[in-house]
């Protein structure tokens, strides 16, 4: 049997059971397991996004000008830069789901965003604000703009669909409904 030497990414089975054993509730466990992050944590420290886009006046949406930058705030987002240590951590993360994939059996394939509204209303949030997850067994009982909770194990995969651009990706072990702590 191999010794469970990351005890940072998630318990081993044997650990699973000795919590377990010492009376520590499965939400208790399920925190061990997928530590519960924030949003921010997805951003790297000191990034801007409006240094990047420099001097962006107020323009009427008839105004060519606007066009250009919009174009420009879009390139910058779509871009936007992802924080390395996140790729393979497990998490925990609420958010608001934007279905990607419906089917009879449920949603297999979902963007995870920060704020309600997002990826439906334009512009999107920075890729960085946007978690592309997919889950091994379809996902019944949620619709759009759903706020939920969401435990899955990220990575650093780009992707880009109808609804906005994605830095991050997920492979997702459970979804709840959100409820405040």
């Amino acid at each position: 049997m191999k010794p469970d030497h990351d005890h940072a990414r998630a318990p081993s089975r044997r650990r699973w059971l000795a919590m377990a054993a010492a009376g520590l509730a499965w939400s208790q466990v399920r925190a061990a397991q997928f530590p519960e992050i924030s949003w921010d944590d997805l951003v790297p420290k000191g990034w801007d996004p409006l240094k990047s886009l420099g001097d962006m006046k107020p323009l009427s949406d008839s105004d060519p000008r606007a066009v250009k930058q919009y174009e420009k705030l879009r390139e910058v987002w779509d871009n936007a830069p992802t924080v390395a240590a996140m790729a393979g951590r497990r998490v925990r993360l609420p958010g608001y789901l934007v279905p990607l994939d419906e089917a009879k059996d449920g949603i297999r394939e979902f963007l995870l965003v920060p704020y309600f509204g997002a990826c439906i209303h334009t512009p999107p949030p920075p890729a960085n604000q946007i978690v592309h997850a997919r889950a091994q067994t379809a996902i019944k009982g949620f619709q759009t703009m759903d706020a939920v909770w969401v435990d899955g194990t990220l990575g650093l995969v780009r992707g880009s669909s109808e609804m906005g651009a994605s830095g991050y990706s997920m492979v997702v072990s459970r979804i709840e409904a959100y409820k405040k702590k």
